[in-house]
Parts: C-alpha cells; sequence; structure tokens
C-alpha cells in the first residue's frame, strides 16, 4: 500500500524524513554554518576577557620587578651621597693641608734668632724643636715682618708655635715676644685628623731627628715635616728657615 501524506497541523507542514545511514544506524544532520554575526560575538567576548585585568601571576611578577628597580635605584642613590660626602671632605682636608702649608713656609722664612723669655724670665732658645708627640709645642720660634696695617704700638716680631692637641694642628701666636703665657695666645685650629707625625732638622748640610743645639741663639737650616692625615696618608713637607728676613 502507498502511504499516505501527513496532514498540516497549523499551517506548518511536516517535510520527509532524512535519510538514515543504515550500515552505522545514525541520522545524519546536516551542520549549519556559523554566520558572520555569531563569529563577531565571539571575538567580543573573548576581548572582554582580556580586558577584565591582570592575573595573579601577573600582579607579583610586576610587584617584583618593581621592588628590584627601586632597590637599585636606592642604592644608587646612596654611593652617589656617600661618594659626593667623601669627595668634599676629601676637598676640606686638601684646603686646611695647603692652608698649613703656607703658614708653615711663611714663618720660618721669617723666623729670626732671637733670644726670648718665658713668664718667670728665663731665656728661652731661639728655636725650640720637638717630636709631634711630645708635651710640649713641637716649633715654637720668633719671626719678623708682622704686617701691621693700624700702626699699633707693638713690634713686628711674633712669637709663634705650632703643636698637635686631640688630633689637631694647632697654631699659637702672641703679641708679644718675652713674658708670654698660654693664655693671651691667639689659638688657630689648622687641620683636624692628625693620626701623628716626625720632625727632622738640617744642620750643617746633614739632617738629624733631635733639635739639641746648646748655643741659644742657633737655627737649622730647613725642617722636614711629616705627618699623617686621615683620609689623605702620610704627607711630607720640607720647608727653609729664615729665607725671607
Amino acid at each position: 500500500m502507498r502511504s499516505k501524506p501527513l496532514p498540516f497541523r497549523g499551517g506548518v507542514g511536516v517535510g520527509p524524513l532524512l535519510p538514515t545511514n543504515a550500515c552505522l544506524g545514525e541520522t545524519r544532520m546536516p551542520h549549519p554554518n556559523p554566520s558572520p554575526k555569531g563569529e563577531g560575538l565571539i571575538l567580543l567576548h573573548r576581548s572582554l576577557r582580556r580586558g577584565n585585568g591582570f592575573t595573579l601571576v601577573e600582579l607579583l611578577v610586576a610587584l617584583a620587578i618593581f621592588a628590584m628597580i627601586a632597590t637599585a635605584g636606592a642604592a644608587l642613590l646612596g654611593f652617589s651621597i656617600e661618594a659626593q660626602h667623601n669627595t668634599a671632605r676629601s676637598l676640606d682636608r686638601i684646603t686646611a693641608l695647603r692652608r698649613v702649608s703656607v703658614l708653615l713656609a711663611a714663618d720660618l722664612a721669617q723666623a729670626v734668632p732671637r733670644i726670648s723669655r718665658d713668664a718667670r724670665g728665663d731665656r728661652q732658645r731661639a728655636f725650640i724643636g720637638d717630636q709631634p708627640n711630645g708635651t710640649g709645642p713641637m716649633l715654637a720660634f720668633v719671626r719678623a715682618g708682622w704686617i701691621n696695617d693700624g700702626d699699633a704700638p707693638r713690634s713686628s716680631l711674633q712669637k709663634v708655635a705650632y703643636r698637635i692637641e686631640d688630633g689637631a694642628l694647632v697654631r699659637r701666636s702672641w703679641p708679644i715676644v718675652d713674658g708670654v703665657t698660654d693664655d693671651r695666645a691667639i689659638r688657630s685650629v689648622l687641620i683636624r685628623g692628625v693620626g701623628g707625625g716626625r720632625l727632622r732638622y738640617r744642620k750643617s748640610g746633614a739632617w738629624r731627628d733631635l733639635w739639641d743645639e746648646h748655643l741659644p741663639d742657633a737655627m737649622p737650616e730647613a725642617v722636614e715635616l711629616t705627618m699623617t692625615i686621615d683620609g689623605i696618608g702620610p704627607i711630607r713637607q720640607m720647608f727653609v728657615i729664615g729665607v725671607g728676613r
């Protein structure tokens, strides 16, 4: 018998049955091709997922890199400040050392064989020389050429002394030559950080470590001063005596 077509229901007809695969026992359904509109929605969804923010791993990596850069920058800044401080301190030491050289050269060049008297009236030798580590002055003498710009009622002679006090080289000067006391001295700190020193004296073409001349007006020909300055090291200087008078 021949099959009758099914009637229409609700204005919609039922089409013929799809062919089946007899071997596999399955029905082949046609795969609909995706429309361009569907592909756009998928891409939009993926882009929205990417724009939500960083993952936890990415955030931790970024923080680690930032911490490394900040640490390196802070260390570089600290090194720069320390180097600048050390450079400024070295320049100050060099400037002070030049001042010491200028003052010593000027004083020793104007040294004269003038015998003086202390506060008790006892005679003192014209030139006193001792090692810098001693208790007394390492150098003491009378110099000429003291400029008197204000025409004060005083002599052009001046008594000066150098000694190391608490790691600093100190210059003392007095407005008078005889009867001087420490409380009337003008004290000037020339350079700090003096670790030690040594003096040598030249007389009759030979160098000696001690100045022990018995003649009260004896003067050396030259003086060699070696000082150890913190941050610089040992500095050796030579000065000629009495060439400027």
